[in-house]
């Protein structure tokens, strides 16, 4: 589903979502097409969620968003073991 069709769907929600098409450019991550796995009124619930989809399926896409965003777009995240200097 795009974007478009979600906030269609979904007005003034927040969706918790599995990207299943998206690229990266300059250290941002453009979300082509996603999965609605679960829908909120408030981002405490929708956090709560992402969490626990993360833990069980850490190798997954998961993010979580309010439908009066323009455009899904996200800042990349780098977290992880540094290698040897």
């Amino acid at each position: 589903m795009r974007w478009e069709e979600v906030k269609e769907r979904f007005p003034n929600e927040w969706v918790v979502l599995e990207a299943t098409k998206a690229h990266s450019v300059s250290g941002n991550r453009y979300i082509e097409e996603v999965v609605v796995v679960d829908r909120f009124v408030d981002s405490r619930s929708a956090l709560r969620r992402y969490n626990e989809l993360h833990k069980q399926a850490p190798h997954r896409e998961y993010c979580f968003f309010h439908t009066s965003r323009p455009v899904l777009v996200a800042r990349e995240r780098h977290i992880g073991v540094r290698g040897q200097k």
